[in-house]
């Protein structure tokens, strides 16, 4: 039975980084791929990364139940799809969700491994959210904002790991995946 590993952190910590690393170094660990109705972003690929879809298409998947889960985040739509949780197909899956989306899949599917991303410090944080530069000064705050909110539900997940140097980080979430699968 190919297993669900969920990770969660506050924006800006650097789980997608953490997370295209750790698929290709460990065998047999594919993403789930969540649709959004946030504007795709520089180096993105639909289909890879998310799927890309309007407001309008969102709410009719919504209506169609096409998600296990989905919640606003940050003024845009975010859903895992069962068809995503389908895909991987025989290997282990990997999912990239927020808090909301995190309780939602535990619900849904109890067996899940949550793994909280945490930041050294959150001063580390606010520095690396004002300095990629990718969103304005009232979008980092919010951001800064809904990490004071995520952070103290870290304690919610199975395991927490701390993201001090990337490369260190994806080597404890690699083992932590050796472990689980036995």
């Amino acid at each position: 039975m190919p297993r669900l590993f969920v990770v969660s952190g506050p924006s800006g910590v650097g789980k997608s980084t953490i997370l295209r690393k750790l698929v290709a170094r460990v065998p047999g660990l594919a993403f789930a791929v969540s649709h959004t109705t946030r504007p795709q972003r520089a180096g993105e690929r639909n289909g890879s990364d998310y799927h890309f879809v309007s407001e309008d298409r969102f709410q009719e998947l919504i209506d169609e139940g096409a998600f296990v889960e989905w919640a606003v985040v940050h003024n845009h739509r975010y859903g895992t799809s069962r068809e995503a949780l389908r895909a991987g197909g025989e290997g282990d899956l990997l999912i990239e969700v927020d808090v909301q989306g995190a309780d939602a899949l535990r619900r849904e599917i109890p067996e899940a491994v949550t793994v909280f991303i945490m930041p050294p410090a959150f001063a580390d944080l606010e520095a690396r959210l004002a300095g990629r530069g990718r969103e304005s000064g009232p979008e980092v705050e919010r951001r800064l904002r809904t990490a004071r909110a995520e952070m103290p539900r870290a304690t919610s997940y199975d395991h927490r790991i701390t993201n001090d140097r990337v490369e260190d980080t994806v080597e404890r979430l690699a083992a932590l995946v050796k472990q689980v699968r036995g």
